[in-house]
């Protein structure tokens, strides 16, 4: 972990800005490249006063929202048969691709906001929302507003924390925490207040 950072640092610190946009871009694809990892180094770098901190967040937003239309585009021509029949090359395995697909049908148009927050499900929402040819509108707010939430929370602890490494992943972890036990509410006030979904015919459901 002491030379991933390090090694995160220097690149980002060498690329600059379109460093922070091409990680998280493939943070945000099919590549799993954890945002814990990209965005607190770009942190610490705005405390050293090598970067802006607005310029940094808005990089690495944009580039989650570039990667997340990376996954919208192969699901929508693809389609499900060959993303499932490759995935598997790029770490995309049929039973994530399940879990990820029945928590998009289950609650909508907003697990494209919740699922930016979230672990692992964050780099394949975008799949599901592809397949169903989600408004476009709609799918890039989403997306940027919940990416921009991750961004900026993980960019604020390399702010404070600078490269103390061990911190860095504590803290983290602690944000994910929090993070998961928000979105938790802001899925069930959204069920509460959505209409009931009318069941999914059996040929509709994930899989058949």
């Amino acid at each position: 972990m002491h030379n991933i950072i390090n090694w995160l640092v220097e690149s980002i610190g060498a690329m600059g800005y379109p460093g922070i946009f091409l990680l998280m871009a493939m943070e945000s694809s099919i590549i799993p490249i954890p945002s814990e990892l990209i965005m607190p180094p770009a942190g610490y770098l705005v405390q050293a006063g090598k970067m802006d901190m607005l310029t940094a967040i808005l990089c690495g937003t944009f580039g989650s929202l570039f990667g997340a239309y990376a996954n919208y585009f192969a699901a929508r021509y693809l389609g499900r048969p060959l993303i499932l029949k490759y995935g598997r090359y790029v770490w995309i395995t049929e039973e994530k691709f399940m879990k990820v697909e029945t928590f998009f049908l289950r609650h909508g148009e907003i697990s494209t906001f919740i699922g930016r927050l979230l672990p692992v499900v964050r780099h394949l929402i975008s799949l599901p929302a592809g397949l169903a040819g989600m408004n476009h509108l709609k799918f890039s707010l989403y997306t940027l507003l919940g990416a921009g939430i991750w961004v900026t929370i993980l960019t604020w602890i390399g702010y404070f924390i600078g490269s103390n490494q061990e911190l860095i992943v504590k803290y983290s972890h602690q944000a994910l925490y929090g993070v998961l036990a928000v979105s938790t509410v802001l899925i069930m006030i959204y069920v509460k207040f959505q209409p009931k979904r009318e069941k999914l015919p059996k040929e509709q459901e994930p899989g058949e």
